[in-house]
């Protein structure tokens, strides 16, 4: 598949046929996805490949209650888990929503679960010091699992990045005996998806890229 062609039709793949992803395959794809920068080429990521179904079932459970929250918040016009502007859903409204499907069973209908972690040892949080969530560590370990799903399309497989679970990062830890000086980062289920979307909806970059300021012009198609 051309690198553009990747680029615009690797999309959020919930649902898979059962059709198992053979470790060779998988082999490849990881092989291919460990080319991805990272902070000082210091390769801090580690991953775990997950089969288990009842490890998977337990990912499932441990991603419930922020599964709910997300729920609650969209119910309520919000934008969920936004570190920002404070939620209005209370513990009993979130406690009582019912979460979606999509957002916990994914990982027992998919045939794999990859666990992304990085060596917070080795990463260089630039953002550590400022008044907000810290954010410059992800470009240690992102570019790698961005690269994991763009190997996935072509092998004609997909997967998603799913992050609710790591509310309870310390049930995860428990789960996969995961140290204290790794941050878990991505838990990406896996397979071979009931359809292949090859056209997505996203902003035109008019919309969100400016000429020379945060408020300047758009920048426009020469």
């Amino acid at each position: 598949m051309e690198l553009f062609d990747a680029m615009r039709t690797t999309f959020a793949a919930r649902e898979y046929t059962g059709e198992a992803l053979p470790d060779d395959i998988l082999y490849e794809i990881l092989d291919n996805a460990r080319f991805a920068p990272s902070g000082g080429n210091r390769q801090g990521a580690h991953i775990i490949v997950v089969r288990d179904k009842n490890t998977r079932k337990a990912l499932g459970e441990i991603t419930t209650p922020a599964a709910k929250r997300y729920i609650a918040q969209i119910t309520l016009g919000e934008s969920p888990w936004n570190s920002v502007v404070p939620t209005a859903a209370d513990d009993a409204t979130i406690a009582a929503t019912k979460p979606a499907a999509m957002l916990t069973e994914t990982f027992i209908n998919a045939d794999v679960v990859l666990i992304f972690t990085v060596d917070l040892k080795v990463v260089a949080s630039m953002d550590q010091y400022l008044d907000r969530v810290g954010l410059v560590s992800g470009g240690s370990i992102y570019p790698m699992v961005w690269n994991t799903l763009l190997a996935a399309r072509q092998a004609g497989y997909g997967g998603t990045i799913t992050t609710l679970a790591i509310a309870q990062e310390d049930k995860l830890r428990d789960l996969l005996n995961i140290p204290s000086d790794h941050a878990v980062c991505a838990i990406v289920p896996m397979g071979k998806p009931v359809k292949q979307l090859t056209k997505l909806k996203r902003n035109s970059v008019e919309s969100f890229v400016t000429q020379e300021h945060f408020d300047g012009d758009a920048y426009t198609k020469p």
